[in-house]
């Protein structure tokens, strides 16, 4: 029987987000139900509330979130009701060309609830990344939850399901940073510190933080960053050049994601470094590079999806560095609101003013 619950729903393009009355089915073959306990509130979220991601709405927001399975479908093995779980979009298939190419964290074909959530008129919506966890309950795939140690912060945890994970990925998996590389990372908001954070924790010796706020720019200091540069005060690729002997970084990432930083991602490597695109651009972006600079320069371009991270593998070995002290997820909460506060906090999240306001339940 379908269960009342209230959640935060985008109804037209723009248009301020509302609280609604939403039903959620119980689990089918392969679903689970959870009860959100805590749910990040993410730039993606204001994607879709403002049409940039698609146009079907009436979209459930919400997706960087933690809670408790409550019930679970038919063949369902990988949780139970009572575990504590993130929720995450890589739901990996198993048989998708790049999952039997050994290479999971690029599944083409991940899984999503095969039920839809409704508003109370029967009115189908569309869950956020196939999540929707703006909402007391929600369902999904039990392929995407991944179960962790309930000693856990819910509030940080659940920023693990998305941007977290995707700056820290950025650092760690995609731009493999390695032990006393030199690092600058273009944008520091909560992707970009969080790949700060990546890049701390795999042992980077110089780590160049770059952002045009001076706030942002403490809180790199704050979370490991060794320099920092304003890019209003002057060039940035000069600026990474100068702090790195002339040569540039091993691995530049940029946070961004738009065509001027990525040109600054691409200069400020050193001769065959990394630039790794983890900011979203947006679809009429376009760039041009002098294609002997592409030859001339080498190394690797990379584009990082969610860090390139697989949740099984990724989750429970950074929520155990949490746990020692060795990850301060806790850093990335900037404030904690309730579900009636997503829309002041959207205001928020564009004006630079928090890392992540998060909705606790």
């Amino acid at each position: 029987m379908a269960q009342q619950v209230q959640g935060v729903v985008a109804r037209s393009k723009g248009a301020p987000v509302q609280i609604e009355t939403i039903l959620v089915p119980d689990p089918g073959p392969g679903e689970a139900l959870v009860k959100v306990q805590a749910c990040g509130v993410c730039h993606t979220d204001l994607h879709y509330r403002e049409g940039g991601i698609n146009d079907e709405f009436p979209f459930l927001l919400g997706h960087e979130a933690a809670g408790v399975v409550e019930a679970v479908g038919e063949g369902v093995t990988e949780v139970a009701p009572g575990d504590f779980v993130i929720l995450n979009w890589r739901a990996v298939c198993g048989n998708c060309r790049a999952c039997l190419r050994g290479r999971p964290w690029y599944c083409f074909n991940t899984h999503n609830a095969k039920q839809k959530m409704t508003l109370a008129d029967g009115t189908e919506l569309s869950p956020a990344l196939g999540i929707g966890a703006f909402a007391e309950k929600t369902l999904v795939a039990a392929g995407q939850c991944t179960k962790v140690s309930p000693e856990a912060s819910p509030a940080a945890a659940g920023l693990l399901g998305c941007g977290v994970m995707a700056g820290l990925g950025a650092a760690i998996n995609t731009g493999n940073v390695g032990r006393g590389d030199t690092v600058a990372v273009i944008g520091c908001g909560g992707v970009g510190n969080a790949a700060v954070v990546g890049a701390r924790l795999a042992g980077a010796a110089r780590i160049i933080a770059v952002d045009i706020d001076d706030r942002k720019l403490a809180t790199a200091r704050q979370l490991g960053a060794t320099h920092t540069v304003n890019g209003r005060a002057g060039d940035p690729v000069e600026a990474i050049r100068e702090l790195t002997g002339g040569h540039g970084a091993d691995v530049v990432i940029d946070a961004v994601g738009t065509p001027e930083t990525y040109r600054q991602a691409f200069y400020a490597r050193d001769l065959a470094g990394t630039a790794v695109l983890v900011g979203v651009p947006t679809p009429e972006m376009k760039l041009e590079l002098p294609l002997l600079d592409v030859f001339g320069r080498g190394g690797a371009l990379k584009s990082s999806w969610y860090g390139d991270c697989l949740p099984s593998r990724d989750f429970p070995m950074l929520i155990d560095l949490y746990l020692q002290g060795r990850l301060d997820l806790d850093a990335f909460v900037s404030e904690t609101i309730p579900l009636t506060g997503v829309e002041e906090a959207f205001t928020r999240m564009h004006k630079g003013e928090v890392l992540r306001s998060v909705v606790v339940f």
